[in-house]
């Protein structure tokens, strides 16, 4: 299976310093502060791209499973918020979807959305905070 790479570079002190994330492939490279982490201030910080990796995650898996399952779906959206607590740590992602699926019942749906929370990758991988899925046909 494939490997992928990503890199940061923090400079200077936790409060008064800076950095910069970058994705191996070189699609993505946000700077980021301890203003854009623990405030509102402007940049990227580490908690959007796991929540950007979450859900591109989960909707590619529950897409799987859908297509497994004899339901090919037209789309899925998905956007993630992720809570950064005391610790501070990732005390909580919530996930929310709307997929097109054509002629799937709700209840195959909400199983397919339950073994995709559980089982994608990420999901795996970040096994620690909860994970809350709100997911509806449209």
């Amino acid at each position: 299976m494939a490997i992928r790479n990503a890199s940061a570079v923090w400079n200077g002190t936790l409060k008064e310093g800076d950095g910069v994330m970058k994705l191996g492939s070189g699609a993505f490279e946000g700077a980021f502060t301890f203003a854009s982490r623990f405030e509102e201030g402007p940049g990227t910080n580490p908690e959007e791209l796991v929540g950007a990796a979450q859900a591109g995650c989960f909707s590619m898996y529950l897409a799987a499973q859908l297509t497994e399952a004899g339901y090919p779906p037209k789309q899925i959206r998905t956007s993630a918020k992720v809570h950064l607590g005391e610790g501070p740590r990732i005390t909580l992602i919530e996930l929310d979807t709307e997929a097109e699926v054509p002629n799937v019942d709700e209840k195959t749906f909400q199983e397919k959305v339950d073994y995709s929370k559980k089982n994608c990758p990420i999901s795996l991988a970040l096994a620690g905070p909860e994970l809350q899925v709100s997911a509806r046909l449209v």
